[in-house]
């Protein structure tokens, strides 16, 4: 009988000849395929913006357990469509940065369908009041734990990006304000400098959503710091335009943590909002 340990030792030398074996032989035309038919924002990606995503994506795939909940299947489809959204996050990093950013995470657990949870929660339009009682969810991100998403949100939020929703950008992005071990919607800025301005301009908006001012942010980002940097994502990455335009300095905070530019993609080809 295997002890605990030998069973880990051969999980983890399992993964690493699996993606030696992916990387050496090149992405998989069938993995290719999903991402072109499954989510829109791949063709927004440059030629060498896809081969980088598609490494990030192999690494990212063999790195985790993927867990299927409530007679759930996971299938390459599944891994590889929510791999490469977590990873589009990532691709303005230095590549040996980006290798290393969701380590902290174990595992992925997928539903096929709502999950619903127990607890008191903030709601309304500020986040101002409290409930308890089942929560209808489409995703859960656990620091040093697992990132929780539901399928079907997860494939209709990749194809509809006029929505300015993605539970994968979302949930990943909670992960990365997580790095510094504080959920407070700040992501890691090491230049206190930059920082500074990125905190400023979050703020703003934040407030400004609070108030209940119309927004291409939705209701939600207002629940506290945290949940507006992960909406902000969202629609940085689904929106760019819009969000450019309603809040230019937001944007460029944005453009400047993540290095990425997705108004500018979309604007070469000829996408006007």
């Amino acid at each position: 009988m295997r002890d605990e340990g030998e069973e880990a030792t051969m999980w983890f030398t399992s993964k690493r000849t699996q993606q030696r074996r992916l990387l050496a032989n090149g992405f998989p035309p069938a993995w290719r395929t999903v991402l072109e038919r499954r989510w829109a924002l791949w063709h927004t990606l440059s030629p060498d913006e896809r081969e980088q995503l598609e490494t990030l994506t192999i690494n990212f795939v063999v790195g985790r357990r993927w867990e299927a909940a409530r007679g759930f299947t996971i299938t390459d489809e599944v891994q590889v469509l929510i791999a490469a959204q977590a990873c589009l996050l990532l691709l303005g990093f230095d590549p040996d940065i980006a290798s290393g950013v969701f380590t902290r995470v174990p595992s992925i657990i997928v539903h096929a369908d709502t999950l619903m949870i127990d607890g008191e929660r903030r709601v309304g339009p500020n986040g101002t009041l409290a409930a308890d009682g089942p929560q209808a969810l489409d995703g859960q991100a656990h620091q040093g734990g697992p990132v929780i998403v539901v399928w079907p949100a997860v494939v209709a939020e990749a194809r509809h990006t006029a929505w300015g929703r993605n539970v994968v950008l979302h949930e990943f992005a909670h992960q990365l304000d997580m790095v510094d071990g504080v959920i407070d919607g700040t992501p890691p800025i090491p230049d206190a400098a930059a920082r500074a301005r990125f905190v400023a301009a979050a703020t703003e908006v934040y407030e400004a959503v609070r108030r209940g001012e119309n927004s291409v942010l939705r209701p939600y980002a207002g629940t506290d710091p945290g949940e507006f940097f992960a909406v902000a994502t969202e629609v940085f990455f689904t929106q760019p335009l819009a969000l450019r335009e309603m809040y230019p300095a937001l944007y460029s905070e944005l453009v400047a943590f993540y290095r990425q530019d997705p108004a500018n993609r979309m604007a070469h080809l000829g996408i006007v909002g």
